[in-house]
Parts: structure tokens; C-alpha cells; sequence
């Protein structure tokens, strides 16, 4: 069992949840709600995953606030 982590914005403009897993190429999805998010990451990571493990191009850190005077 492998386990991401996902950046989830919400858009605007949709109202849809978008979501990526930093450094993994093409896991990335879309859904009305987040328990669809969730469900549309896993498959995509799934598809990916039936390729083998790709090479992960970046690590999540985490957030970082910014003040800007």
C-alpha cells in the first residue's frame, strides 16, 4: 500500500475540487465534492501505479506563509 499526498485547491470559477500530487507526474484529477476528488486521485495514482512506480520529480514539504507588506 502506498500512500500520496495531495494539494486540493477548489476552483472559482467551477466550483470543483482539483487536486495533484506534487512530483508525480499525471496524478491529477478533478471532482464536485472531495470524497470524489479522493476517489479520482486514487484511480488515476492506480493507473499510473500499473506502469511501476514512477520516478517522483519532488517531495511535499508542506505551506508556507508569506507576509507582503
Amino acid at each position: 500500500m502506498n500512500t500520496f499526498t495531495a494539494v486540493v485547491e477548489r476552483c472559482p470559477e467551477t466550483g470543483l475540487y482539483v487536486g495533484y500530487v506534487p512530483g508525480f507526474p499525471g496524478a491529477h484529477s478533478q471532482g464536485e465534492t472531495l470524497d470524489e476528488l479522493n476517489a479520482n486521485l486514487r484511480e488515476v495514482i492506480a493507473m499510473i501505479l500499473e506502469e511501476g512506480m514512477p520516478a517522483m520529480a519532488g517531495e511535499f514539504v508542506g505551506t508556507q506563509t508569506v507576509i507582503v507588506a
